[in-house]
């Protein structure tokens, strides 16, 4: 059975206020349209359709290959919408889910319910309920003495007898396709002037056939994003799932309501996340690492047995048994290798730091390629930028850089060799040399290890 599934994203979404389409608002740190793609993925067998509309051009180049984008010129309507997809999905495709993508927390296994629900219903129709005392401006449900759905009500027609219903539709279906195409040519213009994909519902009824109901549980599902209140509230559902989530695999949050991690990003087992910590984008995390409290991650891959206290990590990787911190700060393009200690107040861009390497507080690290072993001192700066370029420092293995060295690229620095406190390198340094002074000269070659 082939399975497919339309996703309403046309709308301007003007309560929003936002320069954005809103379907590309973020969410735990992902577009909504992108945790309504994740869902249908779960339950459907073909690519999903995309119905957009308002700044269709930013909407399709997010979706890129995710799915196939049809425009809807003219905003009239849901059922409007979903026929636009007909000449494409027709003689294709057995049932077909439609949902809206400002619906983030509608789950996978919600919608996996449905879909089952209708491959079992003789009708051509099933679709997702719920009991609430809060109808948040959703359509009645009115039932038949069978249990079946009879109709929807919408809010802004309902008698006041019918606006005490408790059961709401929260605009997820599921439909036989070759019924749901014919239906919709028989949609009327309502008086506003748009197509409504709920009266297919009462198309349904009076041709007798069923239209059963999924009642959901989960009343955080069926949040829909009009607003930036509504958006405050979906990214708190979404919070608390997520942190669930990462709890019950083996994660410890000490206070998750103070920890946020976006959507998307993995932690391994026995890994503790201290409070006033933010995971984002696409950052991983080891197993028995501790992260924060107070660490601002992201894009950042750590590894197991890592210690982050207090710090900012953009765009970079850790291996295993790094420990940073407090008040540290990694920028794009940095590579700490195993064991790697990063005291407070440093900042590290765009440069590699090798095994075992031990950098001080209050230095700088940029553009510079640093061995293993080596030992960085207090206050020592790669002085990487001449006002036009930037070049690169090269510290080779065991070397050891005293306290206040300001290292002036480009420039390398071998083997074993150490810099006198406060020096100013602004030459090349050989194997085994001690340098000082200002600007930095050999003093002497240093006696190799006797293991060396």
């Amino acid at each position: 059975m082939k399975i497919n599934a339309i996703l309403l994203a046309a709308g301007h979404g003007l309560r929003m206020n936002s320069e954005l389409p809103k379907v590309l608002i973020p969410v735990a740190g992902k577009p909504m349209l992108w945790h309504s793609l994740q869902a249908v993925a779960q339950v459907t067998t073909e690519k999903p359709v995309v119905i957009i509309g308002h700044q269709a051009d930013l909407v399709r180049n997010f979706v890129h290959e995710q799915a196939d984008c049809i425009l809807q010129e003219q905003q009239l309507g849901t059922g409007h919408a979903v026929q636009q997809a007909k000449n494409f999905l027709l003689g294709k495709t057995d049932l077909i889910l439609v949902t809206y993508a400002d619906m983030p927390l509608l789950s996978s296994e919600t919608l996996e319910k449905l879909v089952e629900t209708q491959i079992a219903n003789e009708g051509p129709i099933s679709l997702l309920t719920i009991i609430s005392d809060d109808p948040r401006g959703f359509g009645r449900i009115l039932r038949k003495e069978d249990g079946y759905v009879q109709a929807i009500v919408e809010e802004a027609v309902a008698t006041p007898d019918q606006l005490q219903i408790k059961e709401l539709n929260v605009g997820a279906y599921c439909f036989n396709a070759n019924w749901l195409w014919r239906a919709l040519d028989k949609v009327r213009v309502s008086p506003k002037g748009e197509f409504f994909l709920t009266d297919t519902i009462s198309i349904a009824v009076q041709d007798g056939l069923t239209v059963k109901p999924v009642v959901l549980s989960d009343l955080n599902e069926t949040i829909g994003v009009n607003t930036r209140i509504h958006l405050s509230e979906a990214e708190s559902a979404m919070r608390d799932r997520i942190n669930r989530m990462h709890m019950l695999a083996g994660v410890t949050l000490i206070d998750p309501g103070t920890t946020y991690i976006d959507a998307g990003i993995s932690i391994g087992k026995d890994s503790t996340i201290w409070p006033n910590t933010f995971l984002r984008g696409n950052t991983q995390v080891g197993r028995n690492s501790e992260i924060g409290p107070g660490a601002i991650i992201t894009d950042t891959k750590i590894g197991d047995r890592c210690k982050i206290l207090l710090s900012v990590l953009e765009g970079s990787i850790l291996e295993e048994d790094v420990d940073m911190g407090p008040y540290a700060h990694l920028r794009k393009g940095t590579h700490l290798g195993s064991g790697v200690h990063m005291g407070n107040f440093g900042e590290v861009k765009d440069s590699t730091l090798g095994e075992g390497t031990k950098m001080g507080h209050f230095s700088y690290i940029g553009n510079a390629n640093i061995g293993s072993n080596v030992n960085i001192g207090a206050g020592t700066i790669t002085c990487n930028y001449d006002g036009e370029n930037k070049h690169e420092t090269q510290i080779e293995d065991d070397a050891f850089i005293g306290s206040d060295t300001m290292l002036v690229a480009p420039l390398k620095v071998g083997k074993r060799s150490r810099t006198g406190a406060g020096a100013v390198v602004t030459k090349d340094v050989q194997d085994d040399t001690l340098v000082v002074g200002m600007p930095a000269r050999a003093i002497h070659k240093l006696e190799k290890k006797k293991n060396e």
